[in-house]
């Protein structure tokens, strides 16, 4: 009896941003929701803002140009929050 591993594809389809949320659906129909708070620059951005964003690294990652943020599926799968600004200047 054989295993079929399941095909995946992390890049990404749609992106949908909230008040209080990041969605983002991947090419292989799997949604990955994290909280807002994790990434201050799109917590503190307009709307009109949070729904400026393009497709970046290969279909891996997501730009927002106006507010300088990079995110890629692959941390936002680790679960990975934007590192805190303030615990790096301490450093």
């Amino acid at each position: 009896m054989g295993i079929l591993a399941a095909a995946t594809d992390e890049r990404v389809a749609d992106v949908k941003v909230n008040e209080d949320e990041l969605s983002v659906r991947l090419m292989d129909g799997r949604t990955i929701s994290v909280p807002l708070v994790w990434y201050p620059r799109l917590l503190n951005a307009t709307a009109k803002q949070r729904k400026n964003w393009q497709i970046s690294g290969g279909g891996y990652g997501i730009h927002w140009e106006e507010i300088d943020e990079d995110l890629s599926t692959e941390g936002l799968l680790r679960g990975a929050p934007a590192p805190n600004p303030l615990v790096a200047e301490i450093a």
